[in-house]
């Protein structure tokens, strides 16, 4: 779901603490940075967007909110739960009320008397990734793609800002946000089955900057599958596994650089029909990380295929209960609740309990209609 939010590192609240040193930030904590940031960020956390609307509300009422930025990161805050809400036209107006993201007014030393020797923008990067993606909302695709390129060359330049200057942490989350960029831009052409330039863009990439990326190899490679080039695939994922062993492992960790690779494993099997060895990878994947959602869905999806529809649906059932942060989402629910259908008569009952459950714990911006009740 790349296209549907921002990653971890990229909320309002991110971009004061990663713009140096760590060492030598003078906020110690969200709260030093603005007015309790740390409420905002913790029911970012859990979902409570509706809340956070609320909150930022009462903050500009009561005018609690008194330098730049802390107006920047309540207005952020305020676009990105708008978003999860689906609330696009407000959305819309909200950015329209904006100047230019790049203008002068959101530079820090446009304010030396608030900031003194401080610099650079204020915009935090979340809602730059915004900006690029609302138009799509309201059909106007060619105008998300162009803002996303712009985005791209921005971040870019930002990576190769803070690396000549020494700046390795800040640096190394801008590349973060680089391939979060990245990988947008390969979704949103997907989706409308532009596999050449899918895979011209990809290929590009890896020839440069992006050389040392296995997750990057890795879509080149579904992106092979998904146009039949299953050897061409195949040498993808190979490439993956040799850049493991010269431990080229990118922004992943070892466990998710070798999740990576039994996921890997796993769709050459599926593109085969081989469901049972398929099976094997993604249970592997699950002992080392039990959180791995999507080895734990397409697990289930074999299962299905292999028409054991009763333990298909306990490893979904099973996810839901132990990891339901990251298990419940619409698609997951989607295969539970067809699995459902297939295999009882009394489904809608079923499914009646599952959506009751779904209301009591899932955040705010769950679309509950994917149980199809």
């Amino acid at each position: 779901m790349a296209t549907d939010s921002p990653p971890e590192d990229s909320t309002p609240a991110a971009d004061a603490f990663i713009a140096g040193d760590p060492l030598s930030s003078p906020f110690g904590s969200l709260n030093d940075l603005c007015y309790e940031l740390s409420s905002l960020q913790e029911l970012a956390t859990r979902g409570s967007w509706r809340s956070i609307l609320d909150k930022v509300s009462r903050a500009r009422k009561l005018s609690l909110l008194q330098k730049p930025h802390e107006h920047l990161c309540y207005f952020s805050y305020n676009v990105l739960a708008l978003v999860k809400l689906r609330r696009y036209g407000d959305v819309s107006e909200e950015l329209a009320s904006l100047e230019d993201l790049d203008h002068s007014i959101y530079q820090y030393e446009s304010h030396p008397d608030v900031y003194p020797g401080r610099s650079g923008s204020m915009i935090p990067f979340a809602l730059r990734w915004i900006h690029a993606e609302i138009p799509l909302k309201s059909g106007k695709r060619q105008d998300t793609l162009d803002r996303l390129y712009t985005l791209l060359d921005f971040v870019r330049a930002r990576v190769d800002e803070k690396e000549s200057k020494g700046l390795r942490v800040s640096a190394d989350v801008w590349k973060r946000r680089e391939v979060f960029v990245v990988n947008s831009i390969i979704s949103h052409h997907l989706s409308h089955k532009e596999f050449g330039v899918c895979l011209s863009f990809t290929r590009h990439l890896l020839s440069g900057r992006c050389r040392d990326d296995p997750a990057l190899v890795s879509k080149l490679g579904c992106i092979q599958l998904q146009i039949g080039d299953l050897e061409g695939a195949k040498a993808s994922f190979e490439l993956v596994e040799k850049m493991g062993k010269e431990e080229r492992l990118g922004s992943l960790s070892e466990i998710e650089f070798k999740n990576l690779v039994n996921r890997n494993k796993a769709l050459v099997y599926l593109v085969g029909k081989d469901y049972v060895s398929a099976v094997r990878e993604y249970e592997e994947c699950i002992e080392r990380d039990g959180s791995d959602i999507v080895a734990l869905n397409n697990k289930a999806l074999c299962l299905m295929y292999l028409r054991d529809l009763s333990d298909s649906i306990k490893v979904l059932e099973n996810a839901l209960e132990r990891v339901p942060t990251v298990a419940l989402n619409e698609t997951v629910v989607v295969n539970l609740c067809s699995m459902y259908e297939l295999a009882y008569v009394n489904h809608s009952d079923i499914k009646r309990t599952l959506s009751n459950w779904i209301a009591r714990v899932a955040p705010d911006d769950f679309d509950s209609s994917c149980t199809r009740i």
